[in-house]
């Protein structure tokens, strides 16, 4: 068992040194590392529909897709993330008491009263702390899950905090539970990383061969490779979401309603259309034509609004405005 040393917090960094670890690292692995603010959503979930929009954007966090699937989680310092990645048969790689029980023996000699509970969610006191997501390729298993040690749930409830009404999909939903700190639990105090080592200390008496591995520069490399080709794009953390059609009402005091109905396949608008008791010099169709198309993405949407004059469709609305009613 390789006990994988991880310090950086860069979300796009740690998430695609699982998949490298996962297709390129042959040993089996255990890994502890933690994520500056960032939200991780699940690999069959529709992005947009998991995150305040406008939350995200005014405080720039990162939204990042995993792996694996299950729900969006809100990462801090304050979250620890541990992942396992072994191999084995077939038939037996899927197993969530086996990789969060040692979570719980740990928890237990700190005098803490935690459970197993659900499909994959340790809890203390019917609250969760942990939740836990798994990824098979070939004969390896990935399971890695969060450990709510001090986060700041304040940020934690903002930031997943969506719009359900604007969204109809077929995507998995995130269900939102009751959720609690462990250091609130704790009988004397200790900090995160006091708490990360006491995990490693037990994953080593339970693996006679572990070895700490400290990624090189080979490794960093292909790292950064995977965030630059994969992790970091668009295309990943929001054009993979499913199809969905999106709808949000706008009202503003100097234009008036208006409504947006927009239909979205492989993150690319397929159709978009305009209603409401706005006023206009042109029709509007010419908006609705120049988006159709191009991603469901500010950047781009933008772009193809600045070649019009958008008061004259929309009588004192800015690009700003418009783009509030589309996201």
């Amino acid at each position: 068992m390789l006990i994988i040393k991880r310090h950086k917090t860069d979300p796009y960094f740690n998430l695609a040194t699982e998949e490298y670890v996962l297709k390129e690292i042959p040993d089996d692995s255990f890994m502890l590392w933690r994520n500056a603010p960032s939200i991780i959503v699940g690999k069959h979930q529709n992005t947009l529909a998991e995150i305040n929009v406008d939350y995200v954007k005014h405080n720039n966090i990162p939204v990042v897709r995993r792996l694996s699937g299950g729900g969006a989680v809100f990462h801090d310092l304050g979250n620890l993330n541990f992942t396992f990645i072994q191999t084995g048969k077939p038939d037996l790689l899927v197993d969530f008491r086996k990789y969060t029980q040692p979570i719980l023996d740990v928890l237990l000699k700190l005098q803490i009263d935690a459970r197993f509970e659900g499909r994959n969610d340790l809890t203390i006191g019917g609250k969760k702390f942990s939740g836990n997501a798994e990824h098979i390729w070939k004969d390896r298993v990935l399971h890695h899950g969060t450990l709510l040690f001090s986060s700041r749930m304040a940020d934690l409830s903002h930031a997943l905090n969506a719009d359900p009404l604007k969204f109809r999909d077929k995507a998995v939903k995130s269900v939102r539970s009751r959720v609690t700190n462990i250091s609130e639990h704790l009988k004397k105090p200790i900090d995160v990383m006091m708490f990360a080592d006491l995990i490693q200390e037990h994953i080593i008496t339970m693996y006679p061969d572990a070895a700490s591995y400290d990624l090189g520069d080979d490794d960093h490399q292909k790292i950064n490779e995977l965030v630059r080709t994969k992790y970091s794009t668009w295309e990943w953390n929001f054009g993979y979401s499913p199809n969905y059609n999106f709808k949000k009402i706008l009202r503003t005091e100097k234009s008036g309603t208006i409504e947006f109905d927009i239909d979205v396949k492989n993150g690319t608008i397929l159709h978009i259309k305009i209603f409401g008791d706005y006023f206009s010099k042109f029709e509007t169709e010419d908006i609705e034509e120049a988006l159709t198309g191009i991603p469901h993405e500010e950047s781009e949407i933008r772009k193809a609004l600045e070649r019009f004059n958008l008061s004259d469709y929309f009588a004192n609305l800015s690009i700003g405005e418009f783009l509030e009613g589309v996201f």
